[in-house]
């Protein structure tokens, strides 16, 4: 009867050491997940800390070239203009705010006026045919009435432009981008099927794009 006993009480201490074990194990894991939690926030929020941070500091480029150019444009539409600048730098991998500045400089002729217009009828910050701005309106679901109502729009203006650019690039690399940008696709696909060969561009063209990189590396400098 006493042997009996002595079992029936080492198999319940057995019983409880495994119970422990078996807890100690499951709060471990669970501890385990819930740092693994905390680390992938603490992760998550710094990422966002980053990208705020480089935001603001994009933000505030923008608005440093704004105030060298056109400094008489209110600070709400300079807000404005430097964060669809932003937006558009994040959105399309091939644009960054310098290049978006440094295009957006020459095609005004360092005016930074909204309402600049070309010899040749290309509108706004950046310099946007008519024709060209109702076709990627249509793709980016912005409402065409008529061409000064959205191309004097800077915001407009600018997510039309670096759409349009962004494509060219992505299609002909930077400088065949901003050559396409300026003198279309068929001159500078000749261009580059004759290893950008001097007199194919159009003499505009051919000082359009060392005018743009002169300045993209200012302002990333």
């Amino acid at each position: 009867m006493r042997v009996k006993k002595t079992k029936i009480f080492y198999f319940i201490v057995g019983f409880i050491l495994a119970l422990g074990v078996a807890q100690y194990w499951i709060f471990q894991g669970m501890a385990a997940k819930q740092l693994n939690h905390v680390h992938k926030q603490m992760k998550e929020l710094n990422g966002m800390v980053k990208v705020d941070n480089l935001r603001t500091e994009n933000i505030n480029k923008v608005l440093s070239v704004l105030n060298r150019f056109n400094p008489s444009m209110s600070h709400e539409q300079k807000l404005a203009v430097a964060s669809e600048i932003c937006d558009a730098s994040m959105k399309y991998a091939n644009l960054d705010v310098d290049l978006l500045c440094a295009t957006i400089t020459h095609e005004s002729a360092f005016t930074w006026n909204p309402q600049v217009v070309s010899h040749a009828g290309a509108m706004g910050l950046m310099q946007v045919m008519p024709e060209t701005g109702k076709i990627i309106a249509r793709i980016e679901g912005i409402q065409w009435t008529k061409a000064d109502d959205v191309l004097f729009n800077p915001v407009l203006n600018i997510r039309l432009g670096s759409r349009y650019l962004s494509s060219l690039i992505e299609l002909y690399d930077i400088d065949g981008g901003l050559a396409a940008y300026n003198g279309g696709g068929k001159r500078v696909e000749l261009w580059l099927a004759h290893n950008k060969a001097r007199g194919i561009l159009y003499r505009e063209t051919q000082n359009y794009v060392p005018a743009i990189l002169s300045l993209y590396e200012e302002f990333r400098n």
